[in-house]
């Protein structure tokens, strides 16, 4: 199976000390989302993980224990967007994130590391020309540190547009679609990053650009060196690429607090559920309870020779 971890939170950033006592333990226990007293036991052996996919904006906690990692395949999504602490109040600035990106890359390799530049939201600060200012600067500066960079345009929930309250922020025009995604790839040429979208409808072929597996099969392949048999994760949306994985997070549990995001829509919960971590609990946060039924997960490698 591959294991993602994870969508909901910066495990990386945050978790780190807690992932790696699981590994330890060899297992973790998952709340499902949409029923909080279903708990899954994911089994963390090495022999039935192909691939542990990292999403991060702050691996620095994460990557100084790296090599107790051995026995395990895994790439990395590393977001960088430069919106500063108005929008982003606890990433780490944008050079030390650069640094640090730069840092893991050459630790890893370059095909182990994905650049993330989304969401991309229009606001009376972060303008379309900010946009493709900070874009260079970035690409410019992660060049032949990573292969690919995933581009997404912000999607105005009710929860994002709640914690946007207070930001001028508009709607991003098809015309702006078009031409942002025009730069950013004569600019991922100019780089050496191949330019891709997340779970975005919009076909931009016909600049070079094409729909990103997140989860990616391809990529995983590639690094275990050993064909996968996969299938589209059908819990995701209609245009998003990914293969099936099981992720292990939890949403509102993210102290990054950033304002267009999707994971966490109650900042005061965020704020109790981090209360409630123990690096030492099979869960995230908080305790298994009575009423709470435990189920084994079927877990398997998705290996074919």
């Amino acid at each position: 199976m591959i294991i993602s971890a994870s969508r909901r939170t910066d495990i990386p950033a945050f978790y780190s000390d807690w992932l790696y006592n699981r590994l330890e333990q060899g297992y973790v226990y998952v709340r499902n989302p949409m029923n909080e007293h279903q708990v899954s036991k994911i089994v963390l052996n090495p022999e039935v993980v192909d691939c542990f996919v990292f999403w991060s904006k702050n691996p620095k906690p994460f990557i100084k224990r790296l090599s107790q990692l051995q026995n395990y395949s895994y790439y990395f999504h590393y977001t960088l967007t430069g919106y500063g602490r108005k929008m982003e109040p606890y990433v780490p600035e944008l050079q030390d994130s650069i640094t640090c990106f730069i840092a893991l890359s050459k630790n890893i390799g370059r095909q182990a590391i994905i650049w993330r530049y989304d969401p991309i939201i229009i606001t009376d600060i972060f303008t379309v020309e900010y946009q493709v200012k900070t874009f260079e600067t970035i690409a410019r500066q992660l060049s032949g540190y990573t292969d690919e960079c995933i581009i997404s345009f912000v999607d105005y929930y009710k929860k994002t547009i709640k914690n946007l309250s207070g930001i001028d922020y508009s709607d991003i025009t098809l015309d702006r679609i078009n031409d942002l995604a025009q730069t950013f790839n004569k600019l991922g040429q100019r780089y050496g990053i191949t330019i891709k979208t997340c779970a975005e409808e919009i076909d931009l072929s016909k600049y070079g650009i094409d729909h990103a597996k997140c989860i990616d099969n391809k990529r995983i392949e590639t690094i275990i060196g050993s064909s996968l048999k996969t299938e589209k994760d059908k819990n995701q949306r209609a245009a998003c690429g990914c293969v099936t994985s099981i992720d292990i997070g939890s949403y509102n549990s993210c102290p990054h607090g950033c304002l267009y995001c999707y994971a966490n829509y109650d900042m005061k919960r965020v704020h109790n559920n981090f209360a409630q971590h123990d690096k030492h609990s099979a869960l995230l946060f908080g305790k298994v309870a009575q009423d709470d039924i435990i189920t084994d997960r079927k877990m398997f490698s998705c290996k074919t020779n």
